[in-house]
């Protein structure tokens, strides 16, 4: 609310928001559509879904236009190792993979192996960080040129289940990841696919990165070189926005 009462203060017509296939919840239909029921079973995606009725009151009282991008699984680093995902603690599989894969971790965790799906494990659409940033831009292009409030899913429209990834990531690294079956997480769905046929037809967005092992292949080349994540890299960064995106 005050980020917005700000926008309106001074004028800013324009929003992107990060939002989040959480908002979806149990999907009624797979591949999902952004016209498909909302029902999140977590906080995390219910104060995505929030943000989104925020922004789109703020649309019709104060005429800001907004676009809402919905991240399925964002996954991968920089292509030249220079940036990854480091999280404490970290709860997105393909780093807890390769922390397993660098010796970080005794084991992965796979949670639930009945899931309706072929191999039990929880099926989802994994989709390149490098891919959201050309998104981000593409969203800011179609607003600055007169594009009207829109919601988004961006997602590579392939699933991918557990099991997958792990094998996927094995293919990589070149060696076993010991894994070990628990049991089902609390609102865990068992597939979660996106259609994002909307953002490549009106924000002209496509992903480059489809296949899971380049995908992963760009996270390990950081992991690798960065077991322990950025703790104690003082190292100044120094990434140029031009060779994530494409100018056209």
């Amino acid at each position: 609310q005050n980020l917005l009462s700000c926008m309106v203060e001074h004028g800013v017509k324009y929003a992107v928001f990060s939002s989040s296939a959480a908002v979806y919840g149990e999907p009624e239909n797979i591949p999902i559509k952004e016209e498909d029921p909302t029902d999140p079973k977590n906080p995390y995606g219910a104060t995505k879904l929030a943000m989104e009725q925020m922004f789109k009151w703020s649309a019709m009282a104060y005429g800001i236009k907004y676009v809402s991008l919905r991240y399925f699984n964002a996954c991968g680093a920089h292509p030249d190792g220079r940036i990854g995902e480091d999280h404490d603690p970290e709860t997105h599989l393909i780093p807890i993979v390769l922390q397993a894969a660098c010796g970080e971790r005794d084991k992965i965790a796979i949670f639930g192996d009945d899931y309706p799906t072929p191999d039990g494990t929880c099926i989802r659409d994994y989709v390149h960080v490098c891919d959201l940033a050309r998104a981000h831009i593409a969203a800011v292009r179609y607003l600055m040129n007169g594009g009207e409030s829109g919601i988004f899913n961006l997602g590579n429209g392939v699933g991918f289940s557990v099991k997958e990834v792990i094998k996927a990531a094995e293919e990589v690294v070149g060696r076993k990841i010991p894994t070990v079956i628990e049991g089902r997480r609390a609102g865990d769905p068992a597939r979660l696919v996106a259609s994002s046929e909307k953002a490549r037809q009106v924000l002209g967005w496509e992903p480059r990165y489809v296949d899971i092992r380049k995908i992963i292949d760009t996270a390990w080349n950081w992991h690798s070189e960065n077991p322990k994540g950025f703790a104690g890299d003082d190292e100044e960064l120094d990434i140029d926005i031009d060779e994530l995106i494409d100018k056209r």
